[in-house]
């Protein structure tokens, strides 16, 4: 039985009726529902209604914004236009993926998906939904493409105007003016638009072999956005390359640059690194929004014990303060956090830095410049003749800027840097390698900070489960190894886990919060520098002055509800 026989059977369509579209039906060449729609013979619901009962597949409402833009990807976008159909949900611990079709009784639709299953090797669920569905679903999630499609048409109808031939490149002072006109400007406007409103801390825009692509790193994880064809990777790269002056004609070499620009009405920085690879060149942008700036310690996520410590030590007129961590772990953040604390009319506040990323009022901030021998060392030797009260080097990367800054910090100077190590015990370790006295450690090292980002649960969508088995078995080892005044303060209680909602953009998190270990110096720290400066000695004995780990300040932070177990063994583990 045909759909036109089964809706006259159901008495939807009369006899007649059917005859008459079946006959346009050869004509036109149309599906029986855009027909039926056109001649305005059955309304789409009942339409669909109907269609679902014929085919035997539930018919489902689609509501785009409740799918995630994840989701949305695993069904190549040239499918999804040309067999109408939509990837809705995929649960992965069971790896089934729930699919929307116009056309569920499409065969070669039906063998696009068992090929797109067998290859990402999940099962399949398969829904009705219709036209109008469907064509939300696709207004939803290519709004932000819809600009770049614009402006990619009239970059191209420019290219073939400026093309001499097929095969010619542009001319050089063509292909200048060329990426100033408006097509590109509205392209790189629309890129960085989105990775601002969507709170991404990072641009990734990377020629592959068949496109350009454009991820966006939100809450340390990367996301493919845009997919824009190969063709006008010179002109969006210029374009940044203008925006940041950096030389538009220099592709063999990196180039580092900055730029501002109001967005929502707010004034937000971007710091561009372009790369040289194999396939073109590669740029990078940094989005440096001061209104995500944090305006105390409690913010970064410093409690208990690490935050009266780092208190403490901040407020000492000298010494130094050292943050270690891997990049990407808010070691910047941290000192600037630290910077705006201590930022008074009263003091005079010299920073060093590679390069300067957040402007502060008041703070004399210098960027150093290697290629014209303007380093760290050389920078910190003129920096000490400003009469400086804090003092900021961005990093500590050989023997002679860590000797001036035991230097600066031996005579009166609060400093603070940063250091590449993978706990705080082992920040002694380095200053020993690096040729620092044993003896000049103990009276200049404040406190050593080592910390990693932790992602945080969505608030609106975290879901609550039970504390038990192998879960609460590990946890109460944690707990047991705390110190005692920190330990009468945990309560064993439920956790929280990531669902995922269109709040936090289908992840399950939301923002990030640090997670740190902090060592002190103390008498008996001294000593064993001194004596027996092992890593393995170190921490023993900060261990025995009350410090915790960063996993067990991770688990703190999943007892309280901030974050997962699972993310804090991801991240602790690094």
């Amino acid at each position: 039985m045909s759909f036109l026989e089964f809706l006259v059977k159901r008495k939807a369509l009369k006899k007649d009726e059917a005859n008459k579209v079946e006959k346009e039906l050869k004509k036109t060449g149309l599906a029986v529902e855009a027909l039926l729609l056109r001649k305005k013979l059955l309304e789409e619901k009942k339409l669909f209604q109907l269609k679902s009962e014929f085919l035997n597949i539930p018919l489902k409402d689609v509501k785009p914004e409740d799918i995630s833009p994840d989701v949305f990807s695993i069904i190549p976008k040239e499918s999804v236009e040309f067999y109408k159909m939509v990837s809705l949900g995929l649960n992965k611990s069971k790896r089934i993926l729930e699919v929307g079709m116009v056309y569920p009784e499409d065969a070669q639709a039906k063998e696009a998906l068992k090929f797109l299953s067998r290859q990402q090797k999940f099962s399949l669920k398969i829904y009705l939904i219709t036209f109008s569905d469907f064509k939300e679903y696709l207004k939803k999630y290519r709004a932000p493409e819809k600009e770049v499609e614009k402006a990619l048409e009239r970059l191209e109808q420019e290219i073939k105007s400026e093309e001499q031939g097929a095969k010619k490149a542009v001319a050089p002072e063509k292909f200048t003016r060329l990426v100033e006109e408006a097509p590109v400007i509205k392209m790189a406007a629309v890129i960085l638009r989105q990775a601002v409103e969507g709170r991404a801390s990072d641009i990734h825009i990377e020629p592959t072999t068949e496109d350009l692509r454009v991820r966006y790193r939100l809450d340390g994880v990367l996301y493919t956005t845009l997919i824009l064809p190969l063709k006008v990777h010179p002109a969006v790269i210029a374009r940044v390359k203008i925006l940041s002056r950096l030389k538009i004609d220099e592709t063999r070499l990196p180039q580092d640059g900055r730029f501002s620009t109001s967005i929502g009405g707010r004034r937000v920085d971007f710091r561009v690194s372009t790369f040289p690879t194999t396939l073109g060149e590669k740029a990078v942008i940094r989005v440096l929004d001061p209104s995500e700036s944090l305006d105390n310690l409690s913010d970064l996520g410093l409690q208990y014990r690490n935050l009266e410590v780092t208190e403490r030590k901040v407020k000492k007129p000298y010494g130094m303060i050292l943050v270690t961590g891997p990049t990407g772990s808010g070691k910047t953040t941290t000192l600037y956090t630290i910077l705006k604390l201590l930022n008074k009319e009263s003091v005079n506040i010299v920073t060093l830095e590679d390069p300067v990323e957040y402007f502060i009022g008041g703070v004399s901030q210098s960027q150093v410049r290697p290629e014209i021998e303007y380093t760290f060392a050389k920078g910190l030797r003129q920096i000490l003749r400003q009469d400086p009260d804090i003092i900021m080097v961005g990093e500590i990367r050989d023997e002679e800027t860590a000797s001036l800054a035991i230097h600066a910090a031996l005579t009166g100077h609060l400093m603070l840097s940063t250091l590449h190590t993978t706990s705080a015990a082992g920040v002694i370790p380095r200053l020993l390698d690096m040729g620092v006295k044993p003896f000049l450690l103990s009276p200049t090292l404040a406190v050593a900070v080592s910390q990693r980002l932790v992602r945080v649960l969505c608030p609106i969508c975290k879901k609550r489960v039970k504390l038990q088995g192998a879960t609460r078995k590990f946890i109460l080892e944690k707990i047991n190894n705390l110190p005692q005044d920190i330990k009468k303060q945990v309560v064993l209680q439920d956790i929280f886990e990531p669902k995922g909602c269109k709040k936090c953009n289908f992840t399950g998190y939301s923002g990030r919060k640090g997670i740190f270990e902090i060592l002190e110096m103390t008498d008996n720290l001294a000593e064993i520098i001194i004596t027996s400066p092992s890593e393995k000695a170190i921490t023993e004995e900060a261990k025995a002055q009350g410090m915790m780990t960063m996993e067990e300040d991770g688990i703190l932070r999943v007892l309280e509800g901030s974050t997962s177990l699972e993310e804090v063994m991801r991240v602790a583990e690094s």
